[in-house]
């Protein structure tokens, strides 16, 4: 203990850092010197487990949030799942991060509420300077970005089936995030998107995934030159792709009852792919001819329709620098279940 007193309050505050808020603040009890530390810890996290703590974590919020010391909040991630979050209350967190020079926002809202989307996060977030990576997951989120919206600094951007308040709202987003690298898409069938425009020269990594539910666009543009990673899980075979030719692919994951043909041409430079074809498709759902990928080395293909063998002969056709080959045909849902987790 004598060792741990002699270290300065700077340096204990960060060590405060690599244990979850609850611990940090319950070093407040160890004597009078640390009951205010951990007000000095520029990351927190706060998670609603499920078993009557939420009102107790949205009252110490909101007393706290306002009198931490750090000048610059380094994470603030919030995971609840009650009603007892009001929306008014995690908008005014979220301003108040924003004031505080946040780098990392990671809001989880899943089965909060019910009803229409109700969680409008304030307009400053927009407009943050310094954040750089931005989590957003739960239907009942409203995003609604003003025309003022500018990220400069923003690298990663994942939004989890998050309702948006106009059409053309995730386009508008995207246009201002001049260094975004890596963007998760997750699709529900309430978001009011007519269409996914997917326009960044600087995006390197991009993740789909889409759930077998209805939706109000079948329509994914994308059009990301310095792209080296693409994950498509689509399990609704309603979308149409329009893909621009990516020539920095060096690794793909796809998973998709068909329509293969649409973002095949524009991988052809991936070294590492793996493909799961969930169900069964005709003929005519193949590749054209003229597609080959001449830099594939490593293929994971998961299999359960008919043509399996069809489509295997033609990607070790058009792939002569091919050198390892995993194959996995499907005749359970378990067996598919496995495969999908494999690819986590």
């Amino acid at each position: 203990m004598d060792r741990i007193s002699g270290l300065s309050d700077e340096l204990l505050a960060r060590i405060l850092t690599f244990v979850p808020t609850k611990v940090s603040v319950s070093t407040s009890i160890l004597s009078k010197r640390w009951e205010f530390l951990w007000t000095w810890v520029p990351k927190l996290e706060f998670v609603d487990n499920k078993y009557g703590s939420d009102l107790a974590i949205r009252d110490f919020i909101n007393k706290n949030l306002p009198l931490l010391k750090p000048p610059v909040i380094e994470s603030f991630l919030l995971k609840c799942y009650s009603s007892f979050f009001q929306p008014e209350d995690i908008t005014q967190w979220v301003a108040t991060t924003v004031s505080r020079c946040i780098v990392e926002l990671d809001i989880d809202c899943v089965y909060c509420w019910s009803g229409e989307p109700c969680l409008l996060l304030p307009g400053s977030l927009f407009t943050c300077e310094s954040l750089v990576t931005l989590k957003l997951n739960g239907e009942m989120i409203l995003l609604d970005v003003p025309r003022t919206v500018y990220l400069p600094s923003l690298k990663t951007l994942h939004l989890g089936c998050v309702t948006y308040s106009k059409e053309d709202t995730f386009r508008l987003l995207l246009s201002y995030c001049p260094v975004l690298e890596d963007l998760v898409i997750q699709r529900s069938g309430r978001d009011k998107a007519k269409a996914i425009v997917v326009i960044s020269p600087s995006l390197q990594m991009l993740t789909l995934q889409l759930d077998g539910g209805t939706s109000s666009t079948d329509e994914f543009v994308i059009v990301t030159p310095s792209l080296k990673y693409l994950n498509i899980e689509d399990y609704n075979a309603r979308y149409s792709y329009l893909v621009a030719h990516m020539p920095k692919v060096e690794e793909a994951d796809i998973v998709v009852d068909e329509y293969l043909e649409m973002v095949f041409e524009s991988i052809t430079s991936v070294k590492r792919r793996s493909l799961c074809v969930l169900f069964d498709f005709e003929e005519r759902y193949m590749y054209h001819d003229g597609i080959f990928f001449g830099q594939l080395e490593h293929l994971k293909l998961g299999i359960s329709f008919d043509y399996w063998s069809k489509l295997l002969f033609r990607l070790l056709r058009d792939a002569p620098k091919l050198r390892v080959l995993e194959l996995y045909v499907y005749v359970s849902f378990f067996l598919l279940t496995n495969f999908l987790y494999s690819l986590l």
